[in-house]
């Protein structure tokens, strides 16, 4: 298994006390699976994909990645295995500003060692973004942003993708090209993905859907 959660507990503490937000989560994605989570806001699908992460703790249950236990490693080696095995595409675009367009999606794979320039280019001209590769984050739209995000995480070759709407700021045409690039890698390497949509006809192109009410699964 790429990913496993089992019997996940999380809850949070605000002004009222305790807020619980999983509740018994258990479920696993093998090598070359897609799965959709879906939820009305709230529902603990963000929260879901901090903790298959590693940037969130359960209160209990375990989490493997790979086989290994996230609780039990030091956070250098968590780091190193969401350097290596992970990618992660969250609603907020996280672009260095320092870097352009071509920097940006060819930095974490030159962190984790699995440059391919090749793979790059052709990753790019379908993505939409072969004249955009000299500018700088501030000279692009969210649009284009997100583009470059989800780029960068397919660049590094990932055996595990996580991403939260990953399509959420795209026009219909760009979000399905979008998919199909993410669905063609999870292909050609034998990945995994797990996406977090709002959208019917994403949630349908994956292998599974799990819905989120009230912290459980469905």
């Amino acid at each position: 298994m790429l990913l496993e959660l089992e019997s996940v507990e999380k809850s949070y503490t605000d002004s009222d006390g305790c807020v619980p937000v999983l509740q018994g989560v258990s479920f696993s994605l093998k090598a070359g699976q897609t799965l959709a989570l879906t939820g009305e806001s709230g529902s603990g699908k963000s929260t879901v994909l901090h903790i298959a992460a590693g940037l969130e703790f359960p209160d209990a249950g375990a989490v493997r990645v790979l086989g290994q236990d996230l609780a039990q490693m030091d956070e250098g080696a968590r780091a190193m295995v969401r350097r290596n095995d992970i990618a992660l595409v969250f609603q907020q675009f996280n672009l260095i500003p320092s870097l352009s367009v071509a920097g940006n999606i060819s930095f974490q794979a030159a962190l984790s060692g699995s440059a391919d320039q090749s793979y790059i280019d052709g990753l790019t001209d379908a993505l939409g973004l072969g004249d955009q590769m000299h500018k700088y984050p501030e000279a692009l739209s969210g649009g284009q942003q997100q583009r470059v995000a989800i780029a960068r995480a397919l660049a590094a070759k990932p055996k595990l993708m996580l991403a939260d709407e990953p399509t959420g700021n795209l026009d219909e045409g760009t979000a399905a090209r979008v998919l199909d690039e993410m669905l063609r890698l999870v292909a050609q390497t034998d990945a995994a993905l797990m996406l977090v949509t709002h959208s019917p006809s994403v949630a349908a192109r994956m292998d599974r859907e799990l819905h989120l009410i009230g912290g459980q699964l469905t």
